[in-house]
């Protein structure tokens, strides 16, 4: 086996293509760093991969699973775009976003009801150029619509991140990078890597996160009465 292993390595130094399936392809293109260290060190390319769907399957809520997150999209909010949300299951809380170092004024939210209507926003967004990044959630989607995703994603240099429900586990995607998130010990985020580039992971990673609260979901939200006076927040831009 070593004698082939020899033979082998001239032919693998020379076609940057072809990899083997105990590592990581080499070849990969950078991604950007997601703000995890550990996390980073497990994605092919060392960050959020981009031109190319990543799927993040999780029931959880308030778990810290947006801290997953916050690192790549504060820092891409500072860049000149927009940085679009299609259909949150909440209302995102803007003053913790913003302490996590978000600027908020680049948040564009997208309230769409029918899968069909927020693979559209999602396309839209993507064909804009007018993105620094995207995360959406589906909480229903055939195969047909994840393949047009992923050719959209396929056109931008930006990662692409889309929430599903944990049930989707089973059914086959396109996703070039799939991660299943759940509750950990000791106000842990439990990661399980559970498709990516190159060969597969054997062991979950546990991330320190901050949880967020959120208020009521975006269709029944809690308005102040006149009485109370404005309130100061940060601003937020939402397309329904």
């Amino acid at each position: 086996m070593k004698h082939r292993n020899a033979a082998l390595a001239p032919v693998l130094q020379q076609r940057s293509d072809i990899w083997a399936a105990n590592d990581l392809p080499d070849s990969a293109q950078p991604g950007i760093p997601s703000g995890h260290p550990a996390l980073d060190a497990e994605l092919p390319g060392g960050g959020w991969p981009v031109g190319e769907l990543t799927e993040v399957l999780s029931d959880c809520q308030g778990h810290g699973e947006m801290s997953l997150l916050l690192p790549w999209m504060a820092a891409a909010s500072r860049r000149e775009g927009w940085l679009v949300w299609v259909s949150p299951p909440a209302r995102p809380h803007l003053p913790a976003l913003a302490a996590a170092g978000l600027y908020t004024p680049r948040l564009l939210l997208i309230d769409a009801e029918r899968p069909a209507e927020r693979v559209w926003a999602l396309r839209q967004a993507l064909e804009s150029g007018a993105c620094t990044g995207l995360a959406g959630w589906l909480d229903k989607a055939d195969t047909a619509m994840l393949r047009r995703l992923q050719l959209a994603a396929r056109a931008t240099p930006l990662p692409v991140l889309l929430f599903r429900p944990a049930h989707d586990r089973q059914r086959p995607s396109p996703a070039g990078l799939r991660l299943q998130l759940s509750p950990g010990p000791a106000h842990a985020l439990r990661v399980d890597i559970l498709k990516r580039r190159g060969r597969p992971a054997s062991t979950p990673l546990y991330l320190r996160t901050r949880a967020f609260s959120m208020p009521p979901p975006l269709s029944s939200p809690s308005l102040p009465s006149p009485a109370a006076g404005p309130i100061r927040r940060p601003a937020l831009t939402l397309i329904a």
